[in-house]
């Protein structure tokens, strides 16, 4: 039986409660819930098989348990408002509500998998590129408030396709990554207005993919993006205030390049960020136009690491952030010290794409059903959200468990192995993670299935888990 006393637990349960009104059915619910259940337990591949054999249920008809992701008995939709309903709660509604942007690739056997094709290759060498078979994804996160040592954490929102239109899908969507981020923050804003905040303010943090025109043209309104840019932007000024009425552009302004290079009007600036003081100079010019959104004004922040003897200092880095109009002329959304803490930030969701594929399983799911190869994505990346936001109810960002051995005192943040492992030793109710534990989370209980009759230890740890 689950224990009670376990805060974390009691964390998780109340998250997945919220998400019992999405199955039509009670035995649906359980066996989603003993699915995740077997999702944290798992040592091995993520796969279907070897999550039912975690919990006991190879020996049942395992047909049930792929039809909940080929026949969409999870409706990933409806679960990611649930998710974003309960980022709100620690969000005030005049505060800023910060997102981080980018896509990412699941590897794939089979070009004839929902959505998969050629794309290039991450993981191999930048002098000599490769390709493999992999779908392409856009993903949506919300970034935690950062503590007072400089952590915060990726929660995933939005996790949906971007395939290529070579890909042919069949029920995924074809689009490009700067497509699934305004798709994203129209999502938000509407969620946002059916929990009565219309007017709350959001900053979405991406790298240079999402510098591009027709996102900055058509960013809506109450939305700051703060992008990574190219040192040969071209650039134009605002035109003059007496110029004619169907002038768009100023004169040419210098690029990104050149004004780093400009040895005036440099500004010292520091930010801690994880635990470290980081020392940077920095540099703000604007605003600017770029050929092809003439209303959308920008401004140019140049960050470079402040020069100290005997060390080499790093390339200057240009953002783009869009103005704000205030006071009667053109600002910027934020100071450049909150600017730039959301920008070092963004690499959060680098960390969660590596503890997804790495340590969670994304992807390793055998589902060849067209429905399923997207829907058992979703599925873990909605899975890894809960998890997270149940593990910082419970230890913010810098408290979490106690590490038991003698030779490491633990992190300053908790990694997600701690976290999975604080799962697992909640459950087992021990603190080692092997699998000969499962005796201490059985309680002396019978560990045979009998095909006419579901085990009762199990069918305990969903009975516990359904409750508010």
């Amino acid at each position: 039986m689950i224990p009670e006393k376990s805060t974390l637990l009691k964390n998780l349960r109340d998250l997945l409660w919220k998400h019992r009104h999405l199955f039509q059915q009670r035995r649906v619910y359980e066996r989603a819930l003993l699915f995740a259940l077997g999702e944290i337990m798992s040592l091995g591949r993520h796969t279907t098989t070897q999550i039912i054999r975690s919990i006991g249920y190879e020996q049942a008809d395992w047909s049930a348990w792929y039809r909940l992701f080929s026949h969409k008995r999870f409706n990933y939709e409806e679960a990611s408002r649930i998710i974003f309903a309960e980022t709100l709660r620690h969000v005030a509604p005049t505060a800023w509500y910060v997102v981080a942007v980018d896509g990412t690739q699941v590897p794939r056997s089979s070009r004839k998998m929902e959505g998969a094709h050629w794309l290039h290759n991450p993981l191999s060498p930048v002098f000599k590129r490769g390709i493999h078979v992999a779908q392409r994804w856009f993903h949506g996160s919300w970034l935690l408030p950062v503590d007072q040592s400089g952590y915060t954490r990726a929660i995933p929102l939005y996790f949906h396709p971007a395939f290529t239109a070579k890909a042919q899908p069949r029920y995924g969507t074809v689009q490009t990554e700067w497509q699934g981020a305004l798709a994203f923050v129209r999502w938000l804003q509407t969620a946002l207005a059916e929990h009565g905040r219309p007017e709350q303010r959001i900053l979405m943090v991406g790298d240079g993919r999402y510098d591009t025109m027709p996102l900055w043209r058509d960013l809506p309104d109450g939305v700051v993006l703060l992008a990574r840019s190219a040192k040969n932007r071209v650039l134009w000024r605002l035109p003059p205030a007496d110029a004619r009425s169907n002038r768009l552009y100023g004169a040419r302004a210098p690029r990104p390049q050149e004004i780093w290079r400009q040895r005036t009007g440099w500004q010292a600036l520091e930010i801690k960020v994880r635990g470290r003081t980081r020392h940077l100079q920095t540099k703000v010019e604007g605003p600017f136009l770029r050929q092809g959104a003439p209303h959308r004004p920008l401004f140019l922040i140049v960050v470079r690491g402040k020069h100290r003897k005997g060390r080499r200092r790093r390339r200057p880095l240009p953002f783009w952030v869009n103005a704000v109009w205030r006071a009667g002329r053109w600002q910027l959304p934020l100071p450049v010290d909150q600017l730039l803490m959301a920008a070092w930030q963004r690499w959060e969701i680098e960390v969660a794409h590596r503890e997804l594929k790495t340590n969670f399983g994304l992807g390793e799911k055998q589902n060849w059903n067209p429905k399923a190869a997207v829907l058992s994505v979703q599925w873990s990346a909605w899975l890894y959200a809960v998890m997270l936001l149940a593990a910082w109810r419970t230890w913010q960002l810098n408290h979490g468990p106690p590490v038991t051995t003698r030779w490491w005192r633990g992190s300053k943040r908790w990694s997600f192995n701690t976290m999975r492992e604080a799962y697992r030793a909640a459950l087992w109710e021990s603190r080692q993670s092997s699998p000969l534990t499962l005796d201490d989370w059985l309680i002396g209980e019978d560990w045979t299935f009998d095909p006419l009759q579901t085990s009762q230890t199990m069918r305990q740890a969903a009975l516990v888990a359904c409750r508010p």
